[in-house]
């Protein structure tokens, strides 16, 4: 028997307010996750994007809301600010009913709007933990009256080093409160983080049948690394491109990726933590209107993207987890549309190939890309097919009257056409179709003679995989070197909250790291170098300064 709204015990200006909003029956974690917090029990609630974890947090901390109070009764932590402002939106429509006072904050927006907001008294805050840790600190934003705390998308938060941040909300808020938290996944951190700051929480898990849409279409093209960006452009040639999102590693690359694009005809921009929140919003705005418009964004960038007809999601550079790409592939066939994701594959990645299908337990399919006869037919076929709905429609009068003055000059009906189409097509000589190289696939080594031991010391297959101390591990990355260690009891986590907090770069592109005792070694992208640098005296690791410099 399905459970309705109604029967939930929820106030009911909430079950009015979502039963206006087209909802009568409650999703699986709905069901599950709301008598737990009308009961006052911490939850932790592991299920997808996509469940309804929204409603099922943001139902019962409205009705637990007492009316008339000034201070903050509720908070939520978000990644990122799209994703703020989306679940703030959702709080507000819930509880428009009621008069709920709810604001987003989050950084990129001026801090004097948010704070005049904060003193004229909000009921429920949600917020990025960078911001919110700012309002806290600048005694904008008090939290000694906050009954409950949600906190969304965990994983996204670990991974962009916002744990620390979190730690040091918690401590703000009462021992007491209700604290629920959310994630796709729960690695040990998140784990610590809820036995830490949890009160014996009930655990919710709602698994999808499938991870991925029956809709989407999965496949990769195998290309060396110079050639993705010709691989792209053929793609785009021959594809029906509705609405196209590409994912790129890093800032850097998404402004790269798009202005390449452009140049060679096919307009895109970038959605980078660059922007300013006007500029951001000016972007969705225009990818949102424009059918065939083009995105080129970072993982981060795109959280919070809530847009249901994306016909295409190109993996440009292939995510560096397979959660990640769950993510990304769930943005194309929404609504019950269908769409394509297209991962562009280098011959030295295909352990990730293998990593995704493993974790989505669906195959990729591979694919061939096109040719330069494929590509060229389909630009004839595409010409011949507007000139048979010109001809068809008949309202081409001032083009025959110039025709008949070119043949009443003499000229051939047929060669004044073909000079027309030849001019038509020169926009084509604009954008050739690149040359792609063969793949190259890793060549067996050519046996050598062995050493004699005492001209060099045998290698264990550990030390010879070891970088040394002052190279990073990965090409395009810089080895840094942070003056606290293992005697300062850090862990991963806090080298990548601090620098990522700091130099405002994206935890997910931090590289390898590795703790020694009295001081720590950390790959960061080289684009990202100085901005690191440029930081250095504002690190801060266990309330200790730590120095930060080239290793």
């Amino acid at each position: 028997m399905t459970i309705q709204f109604n029967q939930l015990n929820l106030h009911p200006q909430l079950v009015q307010a979502v039963t206006e909003m087209g909802y009568s029956a409650p999703t699986p974690i709905q069901e599950a996750v709301i008598p737990q917090l009308l009961a006052g029990s911490d939850v932790i609630g592991q299920a997808q994007t996509g469940t309804g974890k929204t409603a099922a947090f943001g139902l019962p901390l409205l009705n637990a809301l007492a009316a008339g109070l000034k201070n903050t009764q509720s908070l939520v932590l978000t990644p990122t600010r799209e994703l703020a402002i989306q679940v703030a939106q959702a709080l507000f429509d819930y509880g428009r009913h009621r008069g709920v006072r709810v604001l987003a904050v989050y950084g990129g927006q001026p801090y004097a709007r948010q704070i005049t907001r904060l003193k004229k008294g909000v009921d429920v805050v949600v917020g990025t933990p960078g911001r919110l840790l700012d309002l806290i600190r600048q005694k904008a934003l008090y939290l000694g009256d906050v009954k409950s705390v949600v906190l969304d998308e965990a994983y996204e938060m670990l991974g962009m080093g916002f744990i620390a941040d979190i730690e040091a909300i918690l401590e703000q808020t009462p021992a007491q409160r209700q604290t629920a938290l959310f994630s796709a996944t729960l690695p040990n951190e998140i784990r610590i983080l809820a036995e830490r700051y949890m009160h014996q929480p009930r655990s919710v898990t709602i698994h999808r049948k499938q991870r991925t849409a029956a809709t989407v279409e999965q496949r990769y093209y195998l290309v060396n690394a110079a050639d993705k960006l010709a691989a792209l452009t053929r793609l785009f040639e021959v594809e029906n491109i509705g609405r196209a999102l590409i994912f790129a590693r890093t800032r850097t690359a998404t402004g790269e990726l798009a202005n390449q694009l452009s140049m060679q005809g096919f307009p895109a921009e970038a959605l980078n933590g660059d922007l300013c929140q006007e500029v951001r919003e000016q972007v969705l705005g225009r990818f949102r209107r424009n059918p065939g418009s083009v995105l080129v964004a970072t993982d981060v960038a795109a959280r919070g993207l809530d847009i249901d007809d994306i016909s295409h999601v190109v993996n440009f550079d292939l995510p560096q987890d397979p959660e990640a790409y769950l993510h990304r592939v769930g943005r194309t066939a929404r609504a019950g549309k269908s769409g394509v994701a297209i991962s562009l594959l280098t011959p030295q990645e295909k352990w990730r190939l293998r990593r995704i299908e493993g974790f989505t337990q669906q195959p990729l399919s591979p694919a061939v890309l096109p040719t330069v006869t494929d590509i060229e037919t389909k630009r004839r076929t595409e010409l011949l097919d507007k000139m048979a709905v010109w001809l068809r429609r008949g309202r081409c009068q001032l083009e025959k009257e110039m025709v008949a003055e070119l043949a009443a000059a003499g000229h051939d009906p047929v060669e004044i056409a073909a000079v027309a189409l030849k001019l038509v097509r020169a926009s084509e000589k604009q954008r050739p179709v690149t040359p792609i190289s063969a793949v190259q696939t890793a060549a067996p080594r050519a046996a050598r003679p062995a050493a004699s031991p005492a001209r060099r010391p045998a290698k264990t297959a550990a030390a010879a995989l070891r970088p040394t101390e002052n190279k990073a591990c990965e090409r395009g990355m810089v080895r840094l070197s942070l003056g606290a260690g293992k005697t300062l009891g850090i862990r991963p986590s806090d080298v990548v909250g601090t620098i990522a907090y700091h130099a405002e770069i994206p935890g997910r592109t931090i590289g390898a790291i590795r703790i020694e005792n009295d001081h720590t070694l950390v790959d960061v992208p080289s684009q990202f170098v100085a901005q690191v640098l440029a930081k250095t005296g504002c690190y801060r690791i266990r309330r200790q300064p730590v120095a930060v410099a080239l290793a």
